[in-house]
């Protein structure tokens, strides 16, 4: 599949352009069975890069179904990423503080008010409902890479006292709302993803794989994306050859039990034989994003 990749190539105003469509297109023209656009913003506050495609207004729905149509008519499925980029969406770019769980003041960032944490679980549901009026066949809910879902995940950022920060399930409840609200307005045949990475940003491993675990639990999604940033690499802090015995970043994933649910990886996959290596591990699919940028075509 194709991995989101944010190319800053659509119009401020988040409708896409010709150079994005023509980008994304190319990819499902080479035969990548998912092609997943860039992140797209829910909120307008949300908005992390220049030139990002929104998702938070209907203006955007004609420039999407364009989208959805061209790739779909090369076999390939159509996958929208939601994302708000919280603490770390510029202010230059976006006028404004940026929004986090919690206040920071080394990004001055301030924090949401509980009305606001459920406008924005709101958003998200809504950028879904408006993803299949575009013609997508689903959406992945982006919680990793310090947006602000991930934020929320963070004990060391979300530093709230309601029933959205403090203990773990509180910290991923805003998750859980987020796809029973997409479950609820888009059906059960609509394709529901999330994409979680278990290091940097405040990410505990332990934590993600409990995350990980209760969604795969929850019977209401069809693939998890775990983005490793190396899927070779082992966890944060052990070397390569401290210990035969212990297991790679990967191997942490590959051996839950996932039952229904497809698992995807994404981290410095650049050759056919690095696919055939991690899909031999177990892996459903794999996300291919740098080595795509060089091959429309890949492998």
């Amino acid at each position: 599949m194709l991995a989101p990749l944010t190319n800053t190539q659509s119009f401020e105003d988040g409708c896409l352009s010709d150079d994005e469509f023509n980008w994304l297109v190319m990819r499902s023209k080479g035969e990548f069975g998912m092609t997943m656009s860039c992140a797209s913003h829910v909120q307008e506050i949300g908005k992390g890069f220049p030139g990002q495609l929104g998702i938070f207004d209907d203006i955007h729905i004609d420039g999407l179904k364009r989208l959805t149509e061209k790739i779909k008519s090369y076999n390939s499925l159509a996958i929208a990423q939601l994302h708000h980029a919280g603490m770390r969406s510029p202010e230059d770019i976006i006028g404004e503080k940026p929004v986090c769980p919690s206040a920071d003041d080394e990004t001055n960032s301030r924090a949401l008010s509980l009305d606001e944490v459920k406008q924005l679980r709101d958003d998200f549901i809504s950028a879904a409902v408006r993803a299949k009026k575009s013609g997508y066949d689903g959406v992945e809910i982006h919680g990793a890479h310090g947006y602000i879902l991930c934020q929320f995940l963070s004990s060391s950022i979300n530093k709230r006292e309601d029933e959205y920060g403090g203990p773990l399930e509180n910290r991923s409840r805003i998750i859980f709302e987020i796809i029973d609200g997409i479950r609820s307005e888009c059906g059960k045949s609509f394709l529901l993803g999330v994409r979680l990475s278990p290091e940097r940003f405040g990410m505990d491993l332990e934590e993600i794989k409990m995350v990980c675990k209760k969604l795969i639990d929850t019977k209401k999604i069809d693939f998890l994306d775990i983005s490793l940033w190396d899927s070779f690499k082992y966890p944060a802090g052990e070397k390569d050859n401290d210990n035969s015995n212990k297991k790679t970043l990967l191997e942490h994933f590959t051996e839950l039990d996932f039952k229904d649910v497809m698992l995807t990886v994404a981290g410095n996959i650049r050759t056919g034989k690095d696919v055939q290596k991690v899909m031999s591990s177990g892996v459903d699919f794999v996300a291919i994003g740098r080595a795509a940028i060089v091959n429309h075509n890949f492998p």
